[in-house]
């Protein structure tokens, strides 16, 4: 089975991990979070960096820094994952939802404009699958309404907006380092913000509610999100990589729409003019809406010995969300189609060309000849 995805380990982060391993630091003390916060800052152009133990936590701990009361709202894409409207919800807010736009699949920046209200706390833009979020126009709405813009940039490492690193294009921003990631700890994530304060706030909130002053006095409660300097170990070593790492995930992903274009019964993503798209995955959305689906497809292809990944279901489809009573009769027909027709294929940093041939190969077979292998 070629898999999706799978994680490129080197020497580097063996030798790191190792120090680590010898210096006794391993719990979430320790030179190399220090490192990989300064570090992983820096890269984006924020202030502040302040890693935890995943992505969803840096959400959950993001999304505490805005203070919300009961029924406060924060608009995000329908089409993301749970995550991300889960961490609102936490902290008692009003997740409000947008479209996506059909041809980037990013959110509907229309939409937002239009779900604006005098309970909106902020936007979270999250740039899907790698590819930015047209950034200008909501950092307009922004300031303009005094909204904070987080950017959950989990999926978008080095990815680049007009030129400019997402990451540093909001006021604060979260990211992933899960295995599947261009960058990974094993597990882990980061906050990055511009405030002091917000800083401050997230350190706290990642550790039990610790402040500076008497140990064991607690001011505020907190989680226990923090990311160990062994995970820390690995994120500095796979930093010193990263320009080759978007430069692989770019080859692959070139590799893949040669060998597909001209499939009429598929669309590949895209780059917009303003973006470079590090396709963090690979992704297909099948064009025939009375043709198989993206599942018939997945299971074909499974059957031929190639693992594929379907696309997100939209927030407002999800039966946990449904059962709080939220997002009753909202219709979303881009993120529906996503959802139904979308799929992506294996582009790990250890694919072969011979494995991307293979990969192209089937998925020619299968559309070219629907409905067979299907019994």
């Amino acid at each position: 089975m070629i898999p999706v995805c799978e994680p490129l380990i080197g020497q580097r982060e063996i030798e790191l991990v190792n120090q680590c391993l010898a210096s006794g630091w391993v719990s979430s003390a320790g030179r190399f979070i220090d490192a990989f916060e300064d570090n992983w800052a820096a890269y984006c152009g924020m202030a502040h960096g302040v890693s935890v133990c995943n992505g969803t936590a840096a959400l959950h701990v993001a999304v505490g820094l805005l203070d919300l009361q009961p029924g406060d709202e924060v608009i995000l894409p329908t089409f993301t994952i749970i995550s991300c409207a889960q961490a609102i919800t936490a902290w008692g807010g009003v997740p409000v939802l947008v479209d996506s736009d059909p041809v980037t699949w990013q959110m509907d920046i229309d939409q937002v404009a239009a779900n604006i209200t005098a309970r909106t706390k902020a936007i979270m833009a999250v740039h899907t699958y790698g590819h930015p979020v047209d950034m200008d126009p909501l950092a307009q709405l922004a300031s303009r309404y005094g909204l904070v813009l987080i950017e959950d940039a989990a999926e978008a490492h080095g990815a680049l907006y007009k030129g400019r690193r997402c990451g540093g294009l909001g006021d604060i921003s979260v990211f992933s380092f899960y295995a599947n990631k261009l960058i990974t700890t094993g597990e882990g994530g980061m906050v990055l913000c511009r405030r002091t304060d917000w800083a401050e706030k997230a350190r706290g909130l990642r550790n039990l509610g610790f402040g500076p002053g008497r140990r064991f006095h607690h001011e505020q409660l907190g989680f226990n999100y923090r990311m160990t300097n062994l995970q820390a170990a690995m994120g500095v070593a796979q930093m010193e990589r990263l320009d080759q790492i978007v430069k692989q995930k770019r080859a692959i992903a070139k590799a893949y729409h040669q060998r597909l274009e001209g499939l009429d019964s598929l669309r590949l993503a895209v780059e917009a003019p303003w973006a470079t798209n590090i396709y963090w995955v690979v992704g297909l959305v099948l064009n025939d809406p009375a043709g198989p689906t993206a599942e018939d497809l997945a299971g074909a292809l499974k059957r031929r010995g190639v693992d594929t990944r379907p696309f997100f279901l939209g927030m407002h489809a999800q039966p946990a969300f449904q059962s709080m009573g939220l997002f009753a009769g909202q219709r979303y027909p881009v993120a529906d189609n996503l959802a139904r027709m979308g799929l992506y294929l294996p582009n790990g940093l250890t694919i072969t060309e011979a494995q991307i041939d293979e990969v192209c190969q089937a998925v020619r077979a299968e559309l070219n000849h629907p409905g067979r292998n299907h019994d």
